[in-house]
């Protein structure tokens, strides 16, 4: 099996596990700050966040923007 996206950072990581890294560096309340959603801002848990970002898209793009430019540091 060939490697079809060699230059995408997010190719085999989940939601879950950006997710998991970005609370683990910022924290809920940098994150909040950061992207500033009800989930982050409001009695956060990965689960609660999770269901919002699989549904929202906008805001799952700000979270992998986020990543990326955190990886990219």
């Amino acid at each position: 099996m060939t490697n079809t996206q060699p230059n995408n950072p997010l190719h085999g990581k989940t939601l879950e596990s950006i997710l998991i890294e970005l609370v683990d560096h910022y924290g809920w309340e940098r994150l909040g700050y950061r992207i500033n959603i009800r989930c982050f801002t409001h009695d956060p848990s990965i689960k609660s966040s999770l269901t919002f970002l699989r549904k929202t898209p906008w805001a799952r793009q700000k979270v992998e923007d986020l990543y990326l430019r955190m990886k990219a540091n």
